[in-house]
């Protein structure tokens, strides 16, 4: 038969729908876990479904919202074969985003995109996606696997999410809660988290030539674990550190390092020299530094350096602040004080959107 007369399916233009039904039967568990009551309906709908009717006591409540990925760390999750802690990075950075203005995360959903569907792999992705929203306390109402072969390679996938959450409008944190006097208070993160991978997989496997297998003597384990440690999800303890104590204003530290985004938490008449005496950070970054020849100021403006989150307390609070964030088993240091912004003072680093307070990373780690 002539090609011209060959029938054409969906399964010989390499969409394989019945891989993915069996990646559905085999994440179906996993989903159900990430639930909250709330949620309405079954799992297999076309849309999620929430009730948002026990939040009618709020004076004005005020609907959140967040997208975002997990960027190239999924390269070295490929590397691995280990595909469900970049679903708990995905969520991580979603809820974490949300967080800061003071909501309360409620439902996440996911999208995913692979070259071919391989259902054990969608299932890990979408088990560790159900595992981080147990952590954060939100549900996992929907998803979508998509399969795009001949635009992605068989091996090649992508991952984002978008999450919802919900806040009192007199609740709200913000730049313009912060004052001078207020305390910076530092909280650690886990490592690299899910930015700078584009920088730190060129040092690690271009630079340094080295494999995901080899061990590395700094982090006691090998390369690719140390890379994969998953995103810190710090959604549950901040929202019991703002119920503890006034929370004036507080950065998730990702894309664009540490001064950028705590600007952008700060009204730009205001500044803060941020002290890197107070903290050491990782192996993984100095590390980074020494393998890749990387200036000082360029990991700052691409790595978060050990500081996932960054809250702006009342200095009469800075201390009860820490001592609640250690009790949840994160460790939280003040590292700096705002003060008025000098005339002309520009910072390290310019807040996203331009707007926003001095931010300057000043000494030497300790």
């Amino acid at each position: 038969m002539s090609k011209d007369h060959e029938k054409s399916s969906y399964a010989a233009a390499g969409v394989d729908t019945e891989a993915g039904e069996r990646a559905v039967d085999l994440m179906r568990s996993a989903i159900k876990s990430a639930n909250r009551p709330e949620v309405v309906g079954d799992f297999g709908g076309f849309a999620g479904l929430f009730d948002i009717s026990a939040f009618k006591t709020m004076t004005k409540p005020l609907l959140a919202t967040s997208t975002d990925g997990v960027g190239t760390k999924i390269d070295v999750a490929r590397r691995m074969d280990i595909h469900d802690t970049v679903g708990i990075d995905l969520v991580a950075m979603v809820v974490d985003d949300l967080v800061v203005c003071g909501a309360q995360p409620l439902f996440m959903t996911d999208y995913i995109a692979v070259g071919k569907v391989h259902p054990e792999r969608v299932a890990a992705i979408v088990t560790g996606i159900a595992h981080g929203c147990v952590m954060a306390g939100c549900a996992l109402v929907g998803g979508e696997t998509a399969e795009h072969p001949g635009l992605l390679g068989p091996d090649d996938y992508d991952i984002a999410g978008a999450g919802t959450g919900i806040v009192d409008a007199t609740e709200l944190l913000g730049p313009d809660l912060v004052v001078a006097g207020d305390v910076a208070i530092a909280i650690g993160s886990s490592g690299l988290h899910s930015n700078g991978f584009s920088l730190a997989r060129h040092v690690a496997f271009n630079v340094a030539g080295l494999d995901v297998h080899d061990n590395i003597a700094e982090f006691g384990r090998t390369l690719g674990e140390e890379l994969l440690e998953p995103t810190q999800i710090y959604a549950k303890d901040i929202l019991n550190l703002i119920s503890a104590i006034p929370v004036h204003s507080i950065s998730h530290i990702t894309g664009g390092g540490i001064a950028a985004n705590v600007a952008r938490v700060m009204p730009n008449h205001l500044a803060l020299d941020l002290d890197r005496s107070t903290w050491t950070p990782q192996a993984i970054f100095t590390w980074l530094q020494s393998r890749g020849n990387i200036e000082q100021i360029e990991a700052e403006k691409t790595f978060n350096m050990g500081i996932g989150m960054l809250a702006f307390v009342p200095e009469y609070a800075a201390q009860l602040a820490i001592t609640s964030l250690q009790a949840s088993g994160l460790s939280a240091w003040a590292c700096g004080s705002v003060r008025t912004r000098n005339s002309g003072e520009s910072g390290d680093a310019v807040a996203k959107g331009g707007n926003g307070g001095a931010v300057a990373l000043v000494g030497n780690y300790k």
